[in-house]
């Protein structure tokens, strides 16, 4: 529906100066903080996206993702009977054997995510995107992040768009898509609306900010365009569409402003793993560590907690 994005208009200044009264906004504390950093856990794509990785990471990352706070902190809590895992883990297409594996052996039913779609840059050939998305769904990967060609978007060739990421939804079969927009690389908020709409139309089941590698990553701005897009998606078709902020989130507080942000715009029902992830890589150290606080009123030495 061309329509709907052919007289799309971002009021920047607005947005921006929306985002900046965001940054500004009081953190929750005590048991509310301990709260929402619980939530902000299971909300967590616990990734790895490195040249280096091997089996062994892999399995440790896995273990982590099962285990993501410590079983004496959980119980000082009162939520160790609660399985608090990961939303997911996020892996490359030729490590997606070793986590399926590792979370099996755990005994576990998280899903693994693996990145796809000539991930990060996307410029590989749509038929190399395709045969990459089944191999992950074939190795065992029950969700698939792709990421879009920015060229389609930065030339307004949004039926391309559609069509390809189109094609993508049907080669992901079962498995849950999301489409990474790599918002750092589309030029403009208008830009970031029209491909997040776009994306929705052609079946995406989330739409995620970045890869992370991106000179620029998750920001307040494009998270309130791409969430202002999902609200108007579902009014007009009934569909929820889930939304995840990726790349440059690394500390506590950002987690929850990031899920504050959310309840403000989606609502409370999009504060759950099914239609909001978090992806991080690191963040989950720093949430272990404010729970460390909280429950002892130390601060954690590097030997307290497992590395995350």
């Amino acid at each position: 529906e061309l329509g709907w994005i052919s007289k799309v208009h971002v009021n920047r200044p607005a947005v921006v100066r929306h985002a900046e009264q965001i940054k500004k906004w009081r953190t929750v504390k005590g048991n509310w903080q301990a709260a929402w950093l619980l939530k902000a856990v299971t909300c967590i794509d616990l990734t790895t996206l490195s040249g280096d990785d091997t089996p062994s990471n892999v399995h440790r990352l896995c273990f982590k993702a099962k285990h993501p706070i410590r079983e004496d902190l959980l119980k000082a809590l009162d939520m160790h009977d609660k399985g608090i895992t990961v939303g997911a883990v996020c892996v490359y297409p030729a490590r997606v054997t070793d986590a399926v594996n590792a979370l099996k052996a755990a005994g576990c039913n998280i899903p693994v995510a693996s990145v796809a779609a000539g991930f990060p840059s996307g410029q590989t050939p749509l038929e190399t995107k395709l045969a990459e998305i089944k191999l992950a769904v074939e190795y065992g990967a029950r969700e698939i992040d792709i990421v879009i060609s920015r060229s389609l978007v930065l030339s307004g060739q949004w039926e391309s768009l559609y069509e390809e990421i189109r094609q993508c939804r049907e080669a992901c079969g079962e498995a849950h898509m999301k489409t990474i927009l790599a918002t750092g690389e589309l030029g403009t908020l208008d830009n970031v609306y029209k491909a997040s709409m776009i994306a929705m139309m052609a079946g995406s089941d989330f739409i995620k900010t970045s890869t992370g590698k991106e000179v620029e990553n998750a920001t307040f701005p494009v998270g309130v365009v791409m969430m202002r897009a999902i609200r108007e998606f579902y009014w007009q078709t009934g569909n929820k569409v889930g939304f995840k902020p990726a790349g440059g989130i690394r500390t506590a507080k950002e987690a929850i402003t990031w899920l504050m942000l959310v309840k403000e715009e989606l609502g409370v029902e999009w504060l759950t793993p099914e239609l909001l992830r978090l992806g991080a890589s690191s963040l989950l150290e720093d949430i272990e560590k404010q729970i460390f606080y909280h429950v002892t009123g130390f601060y954690a030495l590097q030997h307290d907690l497992a590395t995350a």
